[in-house]
């Protein structure tokens, strides 16, 4: 209904039409005068929340679809204190990198995205990356000692910071309780040498030969959760400290892949059927006894039909002085870190940065731990990662830190090329276990030249 106006009225002599008094007049100018203010109220209660943003939402990208549902919420709890809309897209490892290197190339490129050691120097040296020094400088919030300095160095390049810590990961062995438990095994455990994991994978294969179960998988792509842990555990390496010379032709190197070979390698599918199913589907699938993975993977086995037949240990050690004891440097697990960065011409800088530093606070950091989405890379934040998990004890994961030897995951500029010069190049060895060495010298060559490029 709409209510009648108090005071007296006229109507224009000319046009006959009512025309309003001072009072009507007065009453319409304070109705628009409120009605402006409440509009300049919410302008400035939506400049609060959005903390003077440029922007209402902010495109992100990851590759783990594993990881998204956790990620969501913390990313859900920063948008209602920011007002900023968070897209988070899951794109596949190999589309993902294609994606990112197309988007830096024609400006595209998502707001937020995760960085990795393989490609983190690429992106950093050709300016394709948001400089978050300055931001990182002026958030009280944020301390960069409080991370894992290792991971912190891998996304500095010529004295800047382009990216903060996500995650830190290490190495585990995964083993099928139920496998173990049909053939008769013993459970691993933290005493098991590179030998026991050998005999027990040997015993596996055996006895589930009918069955087509094997004792243990691992590609020529299970790098850094495969091989390149029994490279280190033999005294070997893969790239030198300066990253100009490859270490695929020293000789603790070969003797490692040697062993690996002529140890393992009849106790795994053939490669040709891992190339085609990842060991980590036969695994699940029933077809594997154990095997190495990375803490990034845990979530995945943890949702698996049979995750109830799955449990954790400590990767194996090489008994190099046959003492029967781990001694310094015979159980190494490596270790990388994501980190949060962002493109260099997003549209809001400010809102990038924040949702990084709240992905990477200490807050954000434990809830993902909470969560179980991954480890942290904030220092003592771990704790709750490895509780996340009901009936699954992860403790091998942590334990690896302070009683093993950690190696940061080798990278250059361009590791991607020299990575993936391997995961075909060193097919012939896995199919020719007695010409692995020649192999391994042929892939060093090759890494060299691939090194001095860049």
């Amino acid at each position: 209904m709409i209510k009648a106006f108090k005071g007296n009225t006229h109507r224009n002599a000319q046009t006959g039409k009512r025309t309003l008094n001072d009072a009507e007049w007065k009453e319409i100018i304070m109705r628009k005068i409120a009605v402006l203010l409440v509009a300049l109220l919410v302008l400035s209660m939506t400049s609060v929340a959005l903390g003077e943003y440029s922007t209402s939402e902010l495109n992100v990208a990851i590759w783990d679809n594993n990881q998204l549902a956790g990620l969501r919420e913390i990313a859900d709890e920063w948008s209602a204190q920011s007002g900023v809309k968070v897209n988070m897209q899951v794109i596949t490892w190999v589309e993902y990198w294609t994606l990112l290197e197309a988007g830096a190339m024609g400006g595209t490129m998502p707001d937020v995205f995760w960085m990795h050691i393989n490609e983190a120097e690429k992106y950093m040296a050709n300016s394709m990356l948001l400089d978050l020094t300055d931001s990182i400088a002026a958030d009280d919030a944020i301390d960069l000692s409080n991370y894992y300095e290792g991971i912190v160095s891998i996304y500095s390049y010529d004295g800047k910071q382009y990216g903060l810590p996500k995650d830190h990961d290490t190495i585990a062995l995964i083993y099928n309780k139920a496998i173990f438990d049909k053939y008769g095994i013993a459970y691993p455990d933290d005493t098991w040498t590179w030998n026991d994991y050998a005999a027990a994978a040997a015993a596996i294969t055996e006895a589930g030969k009918d069955d087509g179960v094997y004792g243990t998988a691992m590609n020529t792509n299970d790098g850094q959760d495969g091989w390149y842990n029994l490279i280190y555990d033999f005294g070997g390496w893969l790239i030198s400290e300066d990253r100009k010379t490859s270490g695929m032709d020293n000789e603790n190197t070969i003797a490692a892949m040697t062993w690996l070979a002529e140890n393992l390698f009849p106790s795994m599918p053939a490669q040709s059927v891992m190339a085609e199913t990842d060991p980590d589907v036969l695994f699940m699938s029933g077809h594997i006894g154990m095997m190495l993975q990375g803490s990034w993977m845990v979530n995945a086995f943890y949702q698996d039909d049979n995750s109830a037949d799955y449990a954790w240990a400590m990767i194996p050690y090489w008994d190099a002085d046959g003492n029967g004891q781990c001694d310094p440097g015979e159980r190494c697990s490596l270790y990388n870190g994501l980190s949060w960065s962002a493109a260099a011409n997003t549209a809001d800088p400010k809102a990038a940065y924040d949702l990084i530093a709240w992905f990477c606070g200490k807050e954000g950091q434990l809830k993902q731990s909470e969560l179980g989405v991954t480890m942290a890379s904030y220092k003592g934040a771990s704790d709750t990662f490895v509780q996340a998990f009901e009936g699954m004890d992860l403790s091998p994961f942590l334990t690896v830190e302070e009683t093993g030897t950690l190696i940061q995951h080798p990278a250059s500029r361009y590791t991607t090329r020299w990575e993936g010069m391997f995961t075909t190049d060193l097919v012939r060895g896995w199919n020719e276990p007695e010409a692995m060495a020649d192999v391994c010298r042929s892939v060093a060559a090759q890494m060299n030249d691939i090194l001095a490029q860049e």
